[in-house]
């Protein structure tokens, strides 16, 4: 098969969960002997023509000029270059700045779209923004050949609104298990004496009620928080917290083996994500010997069932942070690493992907 990846900044992963999954994939895909193209921005740090027998095709993105605009730009030039290479399948990585221009997509490809969270339910987005991703969720699913949901909320959404069915296949992980306790050091933390959350700067994915939760506790041990920060929300966040040295504004770091060994020697990980499917930061935490406390929401008790605390409030938060320690729970610990071996492992997930794949071959 002749397979395009689009709707990502580029692989190797530079960014965040399509990147990751495109990365994985698109590799898993030239092992298995496929003719894998995957987009890259003009923007990307790698600029070289392949990656592990991957095809890497740069296409001009003016999002350093433009800002937000530059992006529907970027997934347009992908389009139109799609339309001369003659593919099979197209396997589309979420939907707000691609399915406008749904009517430029080759004729001849089968187009999958893997249609990503609820985007339009993001509070840092205005009325107007909102109501632009709800048209762009329904284009993705209306002129799609076939949808993938990456969770089964989202698989249920789009059999009620849109009457779509979408095959589910969860995002995925495996499982770290061979730890080094040196990079410890690079952060001036120690083994289990310092707790984390994971997330890209965002209202809905609830930093300030976990940060609010770790100053009402009043623990002084470390807390990392890892993701972007040079955001609006990032300054507002890190002045909110300046007064509080324990709390440690980390930026973004993508260098999987330190954050799974940062993971892995966590007393507590915070998962606050409230929108959206499968979250890759929640997988991989569970897969690195975490004691995870999650916001209480449906997306990541499907995901976690009964093997993690769970939160609503700053003051649930406290209480948790406060009374828990990882050595008490080692089922719960034990029991998300299976879920990842036998649910979520990389290898499953590729396949599913594959098989899926496979059978839209015209």
């Amino acid at each position: 098969m002749r397979i395009a990846i689009l709707g990502t900044r580029g692989i190797p992963n530079y960014h965040g969960g399509f990147e990751q999954f495109a990365e994985f994939f698109a590799v898993y895909l030239a092992e298995k002997g496929e003719d894998v193209f995957v987009y890259n921005s003009s923007l990307h740090p790698y600029q070289e023509k392949t990656f592990q027998g991957v095809n890497i095709i740069s296409c001009k993105d003016p999002e350093d000029k433009l800002g937000t605009p530059g992006q529907f730009l970027y997934d347009l030039n992908c389009i139109l270059d799609a339309r001369k290479r003659n593919f099979d399948v197209i396997l589309q990585l979420g939907y707000t700045s691609s399915t406008i221009w749904w009517w430029l997509m080759p004729k001849k490809a089968k187009i999958i779209t893997n249609m990503d969270g609820l985007e339009w339910k993001r509070s840092k987005y205005s009325k107007k923004v909102q109501n632009f991703l709800k048209y762009a969720e329904k284009l993705g699913a209306v002129h799609s050949d076939h949808l993938i949901a990456d969770s089964l909320g989202i698989k249920t959404y789009l059999r009620e609104k849109y009457n779509k069915d979408a095959t589910y296949i969860a995002y995925g992980a495996n499982v770290f298990d061979n730890p080094d306790d040196r990079i410890l050091k690079k952060y001036q933390i120690e083994k289990e004496n310092y707790s984390l959350l994971i997330a890209r700067f965002e209202p809905e994915n609830n930093l300030e009620m976990i940060l609010d939760g770790v100053v009402k506790s009043n623990r002084s041990e470390p807390f990392l928080v890892i993701g972007k920060h040079d955001t609006v929300y990032g300054d507002f966040l890190k002045n909110k917290y300046k007064a509080y040295p324990n709390i440690k504004f980390i930026g973004g770091i993508y260098n999987l083996e330190e954050l799974n060994n940062i993971r892995y020697y966590s007393r507590l990980y915070f998962h606050g994500h409230s929108v959206g499917g499968t979250n890759p930061s929640l997988l991989e935490a569970m897969a690195s010997n975490t004691l995870i406390c999650a916001n209480n929401n449906e997306f990541n008790k499907g995901v976690l069932k009964e093997n993690a605390f769970y939160f609503k409030n700053a003051k649930e938060v406290a209480e948790l942070y406060t009374e828990k320690e990882k050595n008490k729970h080692p089922d719960f610990i034990n029991n998300n690493i299976m879920a990842i071996k036998n649910e979520f492992s990389w290898e499953i997930i590729n396949q599913k992907y594959y098989e899926l794949l496979k059978a839209f071959k015209i």
